[in-house]
């Protein structure tokens, strides 16, 4: 999906000061989801909407404007799933159509519509969700995953001779774009270029429109030289799929799957290491034999989902939602990250959900993410080669020092600070992607080979002794030998 171009407002045009309690709300006491208290905090705030309003809540967005936050499992899925009722098309919201939504509002990005598949519903949508599927599957995942692992390489390299890393600036946002960068057919010195333009774009700075140019005029000559020069890689799919895209199509396409796919893979694997790095639950699991990486995956995407909202659905007719009269053209918000919480489905929210895919980190219904299996092979073979290359990571602050920025549809850690010993980088030969396998029998996601990180210590502790990283490294070699 499109991203927000979002400034982080701290006040409103007639609001209190930024640091005043009332900011949290807005007219008739309805709850703000911009703010100090909403980014601080947007999981608690999400419960206290719910203990307040039940599964379905009224909120604010920028510049308090309204909206419905969807904080239920199952009402996120009915509205994901009834497009009759819900659609994607925000032609309909009535905000923006009685000018209350004014062009320069920060939400606008996401809201205005374009000519793509997250905006369309029926046979528009068919047809450009169509050519998306059709493209995505037919990347190798066996490629994916050798590009993963040079790409891994790569980085440690330019960081493990100092024995010390900021995992978040240096790694987890390099990877996504190094790998998205050679599935879209780009070269690879663009991908620094991007890493930056992306994630100025989805902060919001006074630079975000020129960053989003610089996006859209890579896609526009790499759209032009691959209609002249196609490949093996998704842009020469998406411009010889039958469905016959323009070439304006095509570029609109390859930005969204660029810029979601960046933000999203970026947050699961820092979020996946800040488990892998402090998480005793973890641990201990992976101790006992009882979780793999590709598990603790999908532990983060229940705990801690790449997007937390998504904005939006519009009603299509007057309806009813949780007990909540929602009105024709209102708009609505998906709560993820509260749904994934929902008591409903999780009583205990402590208790490991190995094996369960029913998060909804990627949405649901016609709009589910159509390249989730992309980002957990990015994430998972990426985290897998940091840690045999690092195997004693550890924190090098106390985890409570660790923070993170929020906004509206994301939050993410703002750095991620470990120490290792130092190591020289590998040889020249070593770094390459190594030779194709021959094709293996197809298997299910979940029977590939474990992903099994070394065991890290807390902050501030020693490195495990030589008898553990024995007993560690052998249990490994086990585990991967099934």
């Amino acid at each position: 999906m499109t991203l927000p171009s979002e400034r982080p407002r701290t006040t409103s045009p007639a609001g209190p000061p930024p640091q005043c309690p009332a900011h949290a709300t807005g007219p008739g006491g309805v709850t703000r989801l911009f703010g100090p208290e909403a980014e601080a905090d947007p999981m608690g705030l999400y419960e206290r909407l719910r203990q307040k309003h039940g599964q379905v809540a009224p909120v604010l967005l920028h510049d308090d404007v309204p909206a419905w936050l969807v904080l239920g499992y199952r009402e996120n899925l009915d509205v994901a799933r009834t497009p009759s009722r819900f659609s994607r098309d925000s032609r309909r919201w009535i905000e923006a159509r009685e000018g209350r939504v004014a062009p320069t509002h920060p939400l606008t990005p996401i809201t205005t519509w374009q000519p793509i598949c997250v905006f369309a519903d029926g046979r528009q949508h068919e047809r450009w969700r169509g050519a998306v599927n059709d493209s995505i599957a037919r990347f190798d995942k066996r490629g994916i995953r050798r590009h993963v692992t040079q790409f891994s390489n790569q980085l440690v390299d330019r960081f493990c001779a100092s024995g010390r890393a900021d995992l978040v600036h240096e790694f987890a946002e390099q990877l996504p774009m190094m790998a998205m960068t050679q599935l879209l057919g780009m070269p690879e010195a663009y991908s620094p270029q991007l890493v930056n333009a992306a994630r100025d774009m989805i902060k919001g700075t006074e630079t975000a429109i020129a960053s989003n140019e610089f996006v859209q005029e890579t896609l526009r000559k790499l759209v032009a030289r691959k209609r002249v020069e196609p490949g093996a890689d998704f842009t020469s799919w998406l411009l010889e799929h039958p469905s016959g895209l323009s070439d304006d199509e095509v570029q609109q396409h390859l930005r969204l799957v660029l810029i979601a796919a960046f933000e999203t893979t970026a947050n699961l694997i820092a979020n996946t290491l800040k488990m892998v790095l402090t998480d005793h639950r973890f641990q201990a699991s992976l101790a006992g034999g009882h979780m793999t990486l590709p598990d603790a995956v999908e532990q983060v995407l229940w705990d801690e989902p790449p997007f937390i909202t998504i904005l939006g659905r519009w009603a299509t007719q007057d309806t009813e939602l949780a007990g909540q009269q929602i009105k024709e053209g209102d708009a609505l918000i998906l709560g993820l990250a509260a749904a994934n919480m929902d008591t409903v489905i999780r009583p205990d929210p402590d208790v490991p959900v190995h094996g369960n895919r029913s998060h909804l980190a990627f949405s649901g219904g016609q709009h589910e993410c159509p390249g989730q299996d992309i980002g957990r092979a990015i994430a998972g073979e990426g985290i897998d080669a940091l840690l045999l290359r690092l195997p004693d990571l550890t924190l090098a602050v106390e985890e409570r020092d660790l923070a993170y920025r929020s906004t509206l549809m994301s939050r993410h850690l703002t750095g991620l600070p470990v120490r290792f010993t130092a190591r020289a980088p590998l040889p020249p030969e070593e770094t390459v992607a190594p030779a194709p396998e021959p094709p293996a029998p197809a298997q299910p996601e979940r029977a590939e080979q474990p992903a099994i990180p070394a065991p890290p210590v807390r902050a501030g502790g020693a490195e495990p002794p030589a008898s553990r990283r024995s007993w560690w490294g052998s249990l490994r070699r086990l585990l991967l030998r099934r």
